[in-house]
């Protein structure tokens, strides 16, 4: 018997390792724009997101002498002269450096209405020449705002001092650090209001989405090709338009002199306008209008896989319509319910667009809130101590998927 066992010798060796890599480092070079692209549009964001959410040097840039003088203030009381002498200089500085506008915003956070108080005390001192700061600059201070007597003050300078700070993660959940230094919740609660909110309207757009999205699905499936493709066309109609215009259709909809509102008036059912504008209700009507193909596409995809004469074998064997329905093709057409749901779920605990533009102060949502701290009250940080929950939310709730459901069984196509 022949041995037929070839060895390489070295030089065939070496050449089938050198086509190895080339062919390894041409594949990688195929990548590189992919993750040039991961990199900068999502890694890099997210990773600023999370770095901002607990970094905030700004008071400890603009005053760091006061901070320092505070480190031995007990919290009780007035902290020493020479505390107030050293703000009262820093103030004097930063009004002529004209910085003292973000002292003002940062200290507001913390407590309300410093901003004026910081602004004009400012002011005040920037008119006071060195040699009679010195001499009187603590009567100056306090002469300046009764609000510098008062220990809160100096305690929401102190708490806003540290350049790495978990206030705004406390913040972002309604808590807040009291004076010896004790967690306890805001006396306002807003943002946790807030997350559940987000959370139910977002729910309950998917399942609205999955009542009117699975029959639609399924009739389509069922339906002959020419049909089907007729269907579809009206199926993917609405990524073909702006979805500013499908937004604002809604408004022309529902406004109080609309076309709903008016038909209703013709009808004699009301004899006003009904308030279907701005509120929890337009968001969710529309939000599950926009978001509806993104249940209905998976669904598609998977029961045109399925094979009907599975139920007509079941019928045929006694079996009732429905529980054949149920029994069978239920649980086959599961991948495209799990991938549409989660895709809708998703989608709509991050929506912004839509509850913006017609879902006033009720129908706003969690990404409406972060939206205005970065852009009316330029409070980045808390944006984005609020925006790194709502991603951690998100992926603890896909963990829970996969943990129940199972992301291996789903289909999008």
């Amino acid at each position: 018997m022949t041995d037929r066992t070839h060895t390489l010798s070295p030089e065939d060796a070496r050449n089938a390792a050198r086509e190895v890599r080339k062919r390894r480092f041409q594949a990688f070079v195929f990548v590189v724009p992919l993750l040039v692209f991961i990199l900068f549009a999502f890694v890099a964001p997210i990773a600023t997101m999370l770095y901002r959410s607990v970094h905030n040097p700004t008071v400890a840039n603009l005053v760091p002498e006061t901070l320092a003088a505070l480190e031995d203030w007990s919290g009780e009381g007035l902290p020493d002269d020479a505390v107030l002498l050293q703000f009262a200089a820093d103030m004097k500085r930063m009004a002529n450096e004209r910085t003292s506008g973000q002292l003002a915003d940062e200290i507001n956070r913390a407590l309300p209405g410093m901003s004026s108080v910081i602004k004009s005390s400012a002011r005040a001192l920037r008119r006071v020449d060195d040699t009679d700061l010195a001499a009187n600059g603590v009567a100056l201070l306090l002469d300046a705002n009764d609000r510098w007597s008062d220990p809160a003050t100096w305690r929401a300078i102190r708490d806003a001092g540290p350049i790495y700070t978990s206030s705004y993660y406390l913040t972002s959940i309604d808590l807040e650090r009291g004076a010896d230094g004790s967690i306890g919740a805001r006396d306002v609660q807003i943002y946790k209001q807030l997350y559940t909110k987000t959370l139910k309207m977002a729910l309950t757009i998917t399942v609205l989405t999955l009542l009117l999205g699975y029959p639609l699905a399924f009739f389509m499936s069922q339906a002959s090709d020419s049909l089907s493709n007729f269907l579809m066309v009206f199926v993917l109609l609405p990524f073909w338009t702006s979805l500013l215009v499908r937004t604002t259709a809604w408004i022309a909809l529902l406004q109080a002199g609309g076309v709903v509102n008016s038909s209703l008036i013709w009808l004699g059912i009301t004899d006003e306008p009904i308030e279907l504008l701005y509120n929890e209700f337009s968001t969710i009507l529309a939000m599950t209008h926009i978001l509806l193909p993104f249940m209905v596409l998976p669904l598609y995809a998977v029961m045109r896989g399925i094979d009907p004469s599975f139920m007509r074998a079941a019928i045929s064997m006694g079996s009732t319509p429905l529980g054949a329905w149920y029994k069978i093709y239920l649980p086959m057409s599961l991948p495209g319910l799990s991938a549409g749901a989660l895709l809708v779920f998703i989608i709509s605990v991050g929506y912004y667009i839509t509850p913006a533009l017609v879902g006033g102060t009720d129908g706003q949502m969690i990404s409406n809130i972060i939206a205005f701290h970065m852009q009316v009250s330029n409070n980045w940080e808390l944006a984005a101590a609020l925006g790194s929950l709502l991603l951690i939310l998100i992926l603890v709730l896909y963990w829970l998927f996969d943990r129940f459901v199972g992301t291996d069984n789903l289909k999008l196509g």
